[in-house]
């Protein structure tokens, strides 16, 4: 593929932004490439700046459910701009949109607007840390929930102790009060538990996302959401991914999991910078004004970004068909592909849930972290770039979760099917 055009952008890019990208998985270095520009987008596509068009499975990473450039999100937040594109006032909007989230979730009898999935993590650790007089967070290895200090942190081992910064710039000092436990390991929040009594709150992607699609074990949250009420420590679902993308509302209906707080964003905005966090009246309470625990934001709570997610949420609170489709869809993906594996002798594995899933070119099951990391990256390398090739764009890394839209049909289904037969057959080959 000649991406010249494309490949000139991203020469100019690199010399007024570090690497070139406002994002680092968008540099396409963990695939060994070059990102493609984006000259527009429609649907379950995109076309680039040198014109090739691309069938969509990385969608704004989860946050384009619609599809792109929606009809009547377009013209929805067409009437937004037009009275204005930002107050730094009350409007009557982020009522309505606050309204909608406290509706869909039992768990949540207040909400906060961000700009941001990370500011609502970030606030909700806060918000955790300023209720419960304690220090200590509990995460798990492999959940990402955003660029906060506290969180880039990562497990030497399997379990350790303390946690060790992720990135240059964050303080041995203050990373040492985040706790690392094993997803789907409630031994291993445990042990942490057990030996520290000065433990928060505990975050967890109910349904990891960010080290692909990997789904909790059994009673596993169950377990989780016990032992978190047994030692008074809060529970945050951070749903930046998975809500309103597995059903109307978010994993935590899925498992019959009503945390303490829960974090939102992607979808509630339509396709604009937005995120929330939310949860019991008495927790939300402690937020200033009416408590000490300081939290804002010039854009929070936008009015077009507000607009488009109530625009985004009653379309899909209306047309509820749409997760029975995109689970039907990745249903019959599902089989075809790992039977297409099969035939052609390519070592793949398909973890899914309604809207997102994720293949790992690997032999055994993924249930962690420590399996996910085991799948064979130089494979799925190949895997990308033929996949362009083919005009499906998939994520350019093998720890991100695929998604679908409401524009994923049969047309993109058979294009999807079509496109693994060819390049799982020259995989096979070598």
């Amino acid at each position: 593929m000649n991406r010249e055009k494309s490949n000139h952008l991203y020469e100019r890019a690199k010399k007024v932004i570090p690497g070139g990208v406002n994002s680092p998985v968008r540099a396409f270095k963990s695939v060994n490439n070059t990102p493609f520009y984006v000259k527009s987008a429609d649907g379950a596509y995109l076309v680039d700046e040198d014109g090739f068009r691309y069938l969509d499975y990385v969608l704004s990473w989860g946050a384009i459910i619609l599809g792109h450039a929606h009809p009547g999100l377009i013209e929805e937040v067409s009437k937004a701009i037009s009275v204005g594109t930002s107050f730094g006032a009350c409007h009557r909007y982020e009522i309505e949109l606050a309204e909608r989230i406290v509706e869909a979730f039992p768990s949540i009898d207040m909400v906060r607007l961000t700009s941001s999935g990370t500011e609502a993590t970030m606030s909700a650790i806060r918000l955790a840390r300023g209720y419960t007089g304690k220090e200590g967070i509990i995460k798990f290895i492999g959940c990402y929930h955003g660029h906060v200090d506290a969180l880039l942190v990562k497990a030497g081992s399997g379990l350790v102790t303390f946690g060790i910064p992720d990135s240059k710039g964050i303080i041995a000092d203050y990373a040492k009060h985040t706790y690392i436990a094993d997803f789907n390991s409630i031994e291993s929040v445990h042990r942490i538990i057990k030996n520290n009594k000065n433990i928060a709150c505990v975050i967890i992607e109910p349904v990891m996302g960010n080290m692909g699609v990997i789904l909790p074990e059994e009673t596993f949250l169950k377990d989780l959401e016990s032992m978190c009420r047994e030692n008074e420590i809060l529970l945050i679902f951070d749903e930046v991914i998975t809500g309103f993308r597995l059903i109307y509302g978010g994993a935590q209906h899925i498992y019959n999991i009503k945390p303490d707080i829960t974090c939102l964003g992607k979808i509630i905005g339509g396709g604009f910078p937005i995120g929330a966090f939310g949860g019991r009246k008495d927790i939300m309470d402690i937020l200033a004004p009416t408590g000490d625990v300081y939290q804002a934001g010039t854009l929070s709570g936008n009015p077009v970004a507000v607009r488009a997610g109530i625009y985004t949420l009653d379309y899909l609170k209306k047309n509820q068909s749409i997760y029975k489709q995109m689970y039907e869809y990745s249903t019959t993906l599902e089989k075809e592909i790992l039977d297409l594996a099969n035939s052609y002798g390519i070592p793949y594995r398909i973890n899914k849930i309604t809207g997102m899933w994720t293949g790992f070119f690997a032999d055994t099951d993924i249930h962690n972290y420590a399996g996910a990391i085991k799948s064979d990256r130089q494979l799925y390398e190949r895997f990308f770039k033929l996949m362009l090739e083919e005009g499906i764009f998939f994520a350019p890394s093998p720890f991100e979760a695929s998604f679908l839209s409401l524009n994923h049909k049969e047309d993109e289904l058979i294009k999807t099917i079509d496109a693994f037969k060819k390049v799982f057959k020259r995989l096979s080959h070598g």
